[in-house]
């Protein structure tokens, strides 16, 4: 892989600041966006006047932590626009979620908000090695979904090449990496797997590609499933994250260099870290919830979102902003099974280290009489499909699961291709247990 570092000389004074800096900056920019909230967000101004707090009591950075939370269940609360901070009229782009589990959530950017977002995914991208004048092939889902208009909007303020190519058609996929010669991919790392696969089926070298860099995010995924597609592409594969309550992919990323956690933009997102039972902040290196406030946002501000992530905030690295560990999973996404608890990204790492098995997966959850089960569906790799292989990958990875993440499953290894594969998102757990 070639090395893509950029030059201290073209990264953003503030990514390089003192913490100093940062910190007033911080301040300044809080107090800001507390009073913004209060006084143009009907919401905002109960829950605050309901707490006991005014923006004019935020002294310093830690006294954010007397200000409530916000959660998703607020969102739908005021939908449509009962968030915004300003007229609708003033507001140049709306996004949503599928609400496919519930009343969609609403947000809202102007002019000046979209400019922001298009700067810090610039910035991400940057820091991910692609350079102005790279072909950048962006595969996130365009639409309601605020992958692909971020990414495009980021990738043009970088001053890149853009194929808005969206989701689906995967062999189309392959054909106009290959026909445009993108250095750049942004994508989901599960979908990113479905284009390795059809490379393959289309008789391609991978690693004759012209792909130098991979931006994945908008779902976890290990530093196993990172092994596999730099070896696959010979690129790099770095993590990006964000959310739509937040602003949209963008908030903070990888730095090529080090591919040691994400570096957060704290010019314009202000991390916390709470115990996700007691609400209370954690000291940074500590692990729990990860929670949100934006210094900068004028249609949308959004003051201590619960992101229902889980996560733990280091120190910079790269950049002098404080870096977040990958993500590990999200409390709404934890199985208890049978009193353990486990994520889907426990259950890659161990798929990923079965050396027979491909990376695609789903876990299902059904009921046997009183007591749960959880079933892992994984795929055997075209050199490891005969009946016998599966049967002893489905034994070794079995014994992995119990002895590593503690839980009893059904191990089930399929054909190459039986595996559902995803065009943006994946679903990782399909959940068949009788409805209480």
């Amino acid at each position: 892989m070639k090395d893509l570092a950029p030059k201290r000389s073209d990264l953003e004074p503030i990514e390089i600041a003192s913490l100093d800096e940062i910190q007033a900056l911080q301040l300044k920019r809080m107090k800001w966006s507390l009073s913004h909230a209060y006084n143009n967000v009907p919401f905002y101004k109960a829950k605050f006047d309901a707490a006991g707090v005014h923006p004019d009591d935020l002294h310093s950075l830690a006294d954010l932590a007397k200000f409530p939370f916000t959660v998703k269940q607020d969102l739908r609360d005021n939908y449509p626009f009962g968030m915004f901070a300003v007229p609708r009229e003033q507001i140049t782009r709306v996004h949503a979620s599928s609400g496919t589990t519930g009343q969609p959530t609403v947000v809202g950017y102007t002019k000046n908000d979209i400019s922001t977002w298009a700067d810090v995914v610039a910035r991400s991208m940057r820091a991910s090695g692609t350079r102005a004048g790279d072909v950048v092939h962006i595969a996130y889902g365009y639409g309601l979904f605020t992958g692909g208009l971020g990414a495009h909007y980021g990738a043009e303020r970088l001053g890149c090449t853009v194929v808005p190519v969206s989701g689906g058609m995967t062999n189309r996929q392959v054909r106009l990496i290959e026909d445009f010669q993108a250095s750049t991919i942004m994508v989901t790392p599960s979908y990113m797997l479905s284009i390795l696969d059809e490379y393959r089926k289309q008789g391609r070298d991978p690693r004759e590609s012209s792909l130098q860099v991979g931006i994945f995010g908008a779902e976890p995924w290990t530093n196993a499933m990172r092994a596999e597609v730099e070896t696959a592409f010979d690129m790099h594969a770095v993590d990006i994250y964000g959310l739509s309550e937040v602003m949209g992919p963008g908030v903070a990323n990888e730095c090529v260099e080090t591919k040691d956690g994400l570096h957060i933009w704290e010019d314009h997102f202000y991390p916390e870290i709470i115990n996700p039972e007691t609400g209370e902040v954690v000291a940074d290196g500590e692990q729990g919830e990860l929670v949100f406030t934006t210094l900068t946002k004028e249609g949308f501000p959004i003051i201590r979102y619960r992101t229902r992530d889980l996560t733990r905030l280091l120190p910079g690295s790269a950049r002098s902003m404080r870096r977040m560990e990958k993500i590990t999973g999200r409390t709404d996404d934890m199985i208890i099974l049978r009193g353990v608890n486990v994520f889907p990204t426990q259950i890659e790492e161990q798929i990923m280290a079965v050396e027979s098995l491909s990376a695609h997966f789903q876990i299902e959850l059904k009921r046997d009489g009183r007591m749960d089960e959880m079933v892992v569906h994984a795929e055997a790799k075209p050199e490891a499909a005969s009946e016998a292989e599966r049967a002893a990958s489905a034994i070794a990875l079995g014994k992995k699961i119990k002895s590593i993440v503690g839980v009893s499953a059904l191990v089930d290894v399929t054909e190459p291709g039986a595996v559902a594969r995803s065009q943006g998102k994946a679903v990782r757990v399909v959940d068949n247990r009788p409805k209480e």
